[in-house]
């Protein structure tokens, strides 16, 4: 028997690439000035906004997930702003499914960004400004150069962890055919169905796809750091 996928497996398949590109350019957006703040903050909200980012790590997804159900429902304050801009409630929908996968993946995008952006220190703004360099010169020509890992490893991560998902997009997005369900969803199916077969083709991609970008990133970092594999004699 070869290793074929179901059209619903590669309709799976297609949309968690869908959701995980377009979550990844979302947080690089909304998770870069995060991270900039806090490189570069003294304020006493540093901390708690730290916590905050963090949260997604710690928490359970269904928690995350209940709380996203919540607040955008029908009674919920942002799905009364939906409905009321004729958008409707954006549970069980791809979009909806975006926003709950911004809100899980957060931290990995924010977290390497801040992390770089802080280990950077200061001098190279400093001495950037005192050529007269403006805000977003300091910010485009020197910090995203030197940084310019930490933005990789963000994307990467983001976009692998978004793969991943399961128990928030299945609460948010639910379980429809070409709109919600994602490859985790797909392979929770077919165990359900106790179709196993299916279930080991598929988990084995993404068991593949895992290898793969963890690998990459830690030969990534090799290179970054300087450092070759060394062989023993």
């Amino acid at each position: 028997m070869g290793f074929e996928l179901s059209p619903q497996d590669w309709q799976a398949i297609g949309l968690t690439l869908r959701v995980s590109t377009l979550t990844t350019l979302i947080l690089l957006v909304l998770g870069t000035p995060i991270a900039w703040w806090l490189a570069r903050t003294r304020s006493a909200w540093k901390a708690p906004v730290m916590a905050v980012v963090a949260m997604p790590i710690v928490l359970p997804p269904t928690v995350i997930g209940f709380y996203l159900l919540v607040l955008m429902g029908p009674k919920g304050p942002v799905g009364e702003l939906t409905q009321a801009l004729g958008i409707g409630i954006l549970p069980f929908t791809f979009w909806g499914l975006i926003v709950a996968s911004v809100f899980y993946s957060l931290p990995f995008m924010v977290q390497p960004i801040h992390n770089a952006l802080e280990a950077m220190g200061t001098r190279p703004l400093e001495a950037a400004a005192m050529l007269r360099a403006g805000p977003w010169d300091r910010f485009f020509h020197v910090a995203v150069p030197l940084a310019w890992p930490g933005f990789i490893t963000g994307m990467v991560m983001t976009f692998a962890h978004t793969v991943g998902e399961f128990g928030v997009v299945l609460m948010v997005g639910g379980n429809i055919p070409g709109q919600t369900r994602v490859v985790s969803v797909q392979i929770y199916d077919h165990v359900e169905a106790l179709e196993y077969t299916q279930a080991h083709r598929l988990a084995l991609v993404m068991l593949v796809f895992a290898f793969v970008v963890l690998l990459a990133m830690q030969w990534f970092n090799q290179r970054r750091a300087g450092t070759a594999p060394r062989t023993v004699a």
